[in-house]
């Protein structure tokens, strides 16, 4: 699933693809902001993992969950 990341004072999101579940994105993000922890720490689907201080958030955007395409068809 896609997940958009809005950091305060930079210019540009962070993207990423995620093998996490909406649930989990949700829960960790909500954990960052209540003061829980005081970073966002996600994983994307190839292991890199992305730490964003929980202040500086300005927005996430989960995207819904992708169906991997399996065979030819036409685009």
């Amino acid at each position: 699933m896609e997940v958009k990341i809005g950091v305060q004072h930079a210019p540009r999101e962070i993207v990423l693809e995620s093998g996490q579940s909406a649930e989990e994105v949700e829960r960790v993000v909500a954990d960052a902001l209540a003061g829980k922890s005081p970073l966002l720490s996600l994983e994307d689907e190839r292991g890199r993992k992305v730490v964003i201080p929980a202040d500086r958030l300005a927005y996430v955007e989960i995207g819904a969950p992708t169906a991997r395409k399996v065979g030819f068809g036409t685009l």
